[in-house]
């Protein structure tokens, strides 16, 4: 990762290199396989995923946000899958290494506003895992999430999943299951299964 792809905020970054390692490993013939995302195929979770990340450098830096609607992604690509990722993940690094640390009223494009820097942050940062988790289980790789990750994601997913779900953003929650690690507990929060297959 280059400088100019570090965002100077560590769950930010772990969850771009997650997005960006679970890109990279989808094979040319897997881009249609069905998601964990209901009605989307990997290659509509990956322009969500990179819309989402262009929404938040957007919000922060008033420059041009994604060029179509991230909830209702096309389905076609007209560059590589990487370039796409990449593109996305430079925007939003570089808008968020503009933000200081101690910044309370950060703009974001949820629905809730503005909100403290760290919460702003890992918000994007919580798309961007879970997305690529989505992509990664989609096509037999190994779940990005680890567990230092996941519970630094589950702060903040506890923090603002809860008035997103009626906009339809998350699934209703999932039962806890015995034997859950930090991964499937954060999951099974945001509505998914950790068990998914296609």
């Amino acid at each position: 990762m280059s400088e100019n792809e570090v965002s100077g905020w560590e769950v930010l970054d772990s969850a771009h290199q997650a997005l960006r390692t679970a890109v990279m490993g989808v094979a040319k013939e897997d881009w249609e396989r069905p998601s964990p995302c209901e009605q989307w195929n990997v290659t509509q979770v990956l322009q969500h995923a990179a819309g989402d990340q262009l929404g938040f450098a957007s919000f922060i830096t008033g420059e041009p946000g994604p060029s179509e609607n991230p909830f209702a992604p096309s389905g076609h690509l007209d560059e590589a899958p990487i370039e796409v990722a990449e593109r996305a993940l430079r925007a939003s690094a570089g808008a968020w290494a503009t933000v200081a640390a101690d910044a309370q009223d950060t703009p974001t494009p949820l629905p809730q506003g503005r909100m403290p820097a760290w919460l702003g942050a890992g918000a994007c940062a919580l798309d961007a895992a879970v997305h690529a988790w989505d992509m990664a289980v989609a096509t037999g790789r190994p779940s990005p999430l680890t567990p230092s990750l996941a519970r630094s994601l589950m702060t903040v997913a506890t923090a603002i999943v809860e008035p997103l779900r009626p906009y339809g953003a998350y699934a209703p929650a999932l039962e806890a299951e015995p034997g859950d690690d930090d991964a499937a507990a954060l999951l099974r929060y945001l509505g998914r299964r950790p068990d998914w297959t296609a």
